[in-house]
């Protein structure tokens, strides 16, 4: 009897976890291919009709989807990638630097952690002031590239830990998210700490605080620096 060996299975190696589950092979190995989409484990299997679905977070953690509460957070993670994986949302083709300078493409599903991330960088635009998203994203990064390069036990992570921490203080609402196969969209936030405040002002319409004087004063306020060193470096304007 001959024995026969499906070597296709073994075309690429797939790792699952809480996080997302990573594909590496074939494609994975040049810069132009794609993986193809058997080589994904989850497929399209919801109607083709889209799904509103609403995540709550609170101080910057996710607390319920669809209203329904957990105070277990790996459980909220595994449940709304089950509802993602209906719509096989959340791939890519990410290209990372490892810590010995050699670069890395792989291919990666991740419908939960996606959504999540996705919803809670819109909460934060509409409840954080324009420096703590500079400056939350600015240490954010780095604790990504230290914690990815293993030193989470440097001293300098719980400084971070610190600032990210308070940063979301006020990162609370609701933020709904319409799926469509192979994508989502995040469509807005309720949240009571929003900044986005009609009661100060109205984007490109009517603002209640402050006069056309206010503007003229500031603008010259503002521009002085340049004015100055205009005045100073006047071949540099020729």
């Amino acid at each position: 009897m001959r024995l026969v060996r499906d070597w296709t299975k073994m075309e690429y190696s797939i790792n699952k976890g809480l996080w997302g589950t990573s594909i590496g092979g074939k494609e994975t190995l040049t810069t132009r291919q794609t993986l193809p989409e058997n080589a994904y484990p989850s497929h399209v299997t919801a109607k083709e009709e889209s799904r509103l679905v609403k995540l709550t977070f609170e101080k910057g953690e996710i607390a319920a989807i669809d209203d329904k509460k957990y105070d277990n957070k790996v459980q909220a993670i595994q449940d709304l990638e089950e509802i993602g994986c209906q719509y096989a949302v959340g791939r890519g083709m990410p290209l990372g630097d490892t810590i010995i300078g050699i670069k890395g493409r792989v291919g990666f599903e991740a419908a939960a952690p996606m959504m999540i991330l996705s919803a809670h960088h819109t909460l934060e635009k509409h409840t954080l002031t324009k420096w703590q998203t500079y400056w939350k994203d600015q240490v954010a990064n780095w604790y990504g590239m230290l914690l990815h390069e293993a030193q989470y036990l440097e001293p300098v992570m719980r400084d971070i830990e610190a600032m990210l921490e308070t940063s979301q203080r006020n990162v609370s609402g609701d933020v709904f998210i319409r799926l469509y196969p192979y994508r989502f969209v995040v469509e807005g936030v309720e949240t009571s700490h929003d900044l986005m405040n009609s009661g100060f002002a109205d984007y490109g319409e009517e603002n209640r605080a402050f006069t056309a004087d206010d503007v003229k004063g500031f603008t010259k306020i503002l521009g002085n620096s340049l004015k100055i060193y205009n005045k100073v470096n006047p071949d540099e304007m020729k």
